[in-house]
């Protein structure tokens, strides 16, 4: 057997021994009585994420229906496990006279720092021009750290509107910023289905969609729809998603899903460091503007996608470059008029 033969031989084996892994440790974490914090519970998720985040070739929508439900389980129990943990630590952030002074209790703090970095950074090269407004965050759950690092350390003047279906996460994250005057003003916690969010959506510059939000292939395709279809040309779209074994963990986003929802996709970027969500930045697809009879496109109608910058708002240089030749324009009709 050839050098290549050989190569992937041992590639399958491991992908099948990753599977084998992963597949012990969701039977394991599927028997436990409670998936609220506890030292058995913080140990199997502890070697399931250990055992994901490293590199890997394994194709988690390649894999057999045995495995697919499995891994379809597995991630509802993440979500589960990591809603019990946010709820641990907001209540006990609650305690404290001023909570945001202590986030650093939370033990993945610096998780989040690093992935909003990392979002912030991608969002600015990607979606140059000025800093977003408004921002809204799907899928904020009882311990918003995500719009917290990124409100504190990056979008300092934006406000944030946080989106959860459930009244109680959205109780306990106002708690957070009670005692902080400008966490207070700049927060809004809004209890809601994002399949009922409509109208709301136009008025945002960057809309997060959590990794959690959809966590079926399906499901997450008809969210990535609806906020096509309500969300402003122009505006950006942050997605979390997953890559290699990391899938197991989180649901993977297909970026043509993206597209097909009316975005265009700037970039998809897959964290090789205990960051574990990939991240696709996407903008809304500016609507065509009509072509009038002579098929010249109407003076008064919205600048065209490239002369747009950050989010929707119109290029200056381009308006007053448009203003002038329309004034000139009317100069010159006058002036005909008159040597009429």
């Amino acid at each position: 057997m050839g050098m290549e033969g050989c190569c992937s031989n041992k590639k399958v084996m491991e992908e099948e021994a990753l599977v084998k892994k992963i597949t012990g440790l969701a039977a394991a974490i599927g028997e436990l009585p409670s998936l609220s914090p506890s030292p058995e519970v913080n140990a199997l998720f502890t070697e399931l994420v250990t055992s994901c985040i490293p590199p890997s070739t394994v194709d988690v929508d390649a894999l057999g229906p045995d495995a697919q439900e499995m891994r379809a389980r597995l991630i509802r129990l993440c979500a589960d496990a990591e809603g019990h943990l946010e709820a641990h630590y907001s209540d006990l952030l609650a305690a404290h006279d001023n909570p945001l002074d202590h986030l650093t209790l939370f033990p993945y703090f610096n998780n989040y720092i690093k992935l909003s970095q990392l979002e912030h950074g991608l969002l600015a090269r990607h979606v140059p021009g000025p800093a977003p407004a408004r921002v809204a965050f799907l899928g904020s759950g009882p311990l918003p750290l995500s719009s917290l690092v990124l409100a504190a350390r990056h979008l300092p003047d934006a406000s944030f509107d946080n989106y959860d279906i459930s009244g109680e996460a959205n109780e306990r994250a106002s708690r957070l910023v009670r005692a902080d005057a400008d966490a207070g003003a700049r927060m809004a916690f809004r209890t809601a289905d994002v399949a009922d969010v409509t109208t709301e959506l136009a008025g945002y510059d960057v809309v997060f969609l959590a990794a959690l939000v959809g966590m079926a292939a399906e499901e997450k395709a008809r969210l990535v729809e609806h906020l096509g279809r309500h969300m402003a040309p122009g505006a950006a779209l942050v997605v979390r998603s997953a890559h290699g074994a990391r899938g197991f963990l989180y649901p993977v986003v297909d970026p043509e899903e993206i597209r097909r929802g009316g975005f265009e996709v700037l970039t998809v970027h897959h964290p090789e460091d205990e960051v574990i969500n990939s991240v696709i930045i996407a903008r809304k697809a500016a609507a065509p503007p009509p072509v009038a009879a002579d098929g010249d496109v109407p003076v008064n109608m919205p600048m065209p996608a490239q002369c747009a910058v950050a989010v929707s708002r119109p290029c200056l240089g381009c308006a007053c470059e448009l203003g002038a030749r329309a004034h000139q324009k009317m100069k010159e009709i006058a002036m005909e008029e008159m040597e009429a």
